[in-house]
């Protein structure tokens, strides 16, 4: 199994600044220095689905010369504000068959993207904590 190791570290309001390996990011629940997390997920979402297409396509010998990548998604209106529905629209630019693209992007949904078949709701989570006294300063 692969494993992922993320650390936030909380930088006031609710903003966290955020790091796995050397890449980082932040979230921001008010959005004004990073996306929130469902944006997160959101993002997540297109880019998982975004690389499957580009991969698959290049080992279709079908590569685009530009591809861009947009997603609509309607969020819940009462909490948990979850995402309900998602619309991913592919822009492919070059001389790529339209049943490549068709096949690349059922491949990716049906077999590869991970994020994809990570929002089932049969995961596993589980949730610890640890509580530590804060220490007075020394004078």
């Amino acid at each position: 199994m692969a494993a992922i190791d993320l650390q936030l570290i909380w930088m006031g309001n609710l903003q966290f600044s955020g790091s796995v390996g050397t890449q980082q990011f932040c979230l921001d629940g008010d959005k004004q220095e990073g996306i929130s997390p469902v944006e997160a997920l959101a993002a997540g979402l297109a880019g998982c689905m975004a690389i499957d297409v580009v991969h698959i396509l290049a080992r279709m010998r079908s590569v685009a010369s530009s591809i861009q990548v947009r997603l609509q998604a309607e969020r819940a209106g009462e909490d948990p504000k979850r995402l309900v529905s998602a619309r991913i629209l592919f822009e492919i630019v070059g001389d790529v068959p339209e049943k490549h693209v068709e096949r690349a992007i059922g491949l990716s949904r049906e077999k590869y993207c991970s994020v994809w078949h990570s929002l089932r709701r049969d995961i596993e989570l589980g949730v610890d904590y640890s509580i530590r006294p804060q220490v007075a300063p020394i004078p």
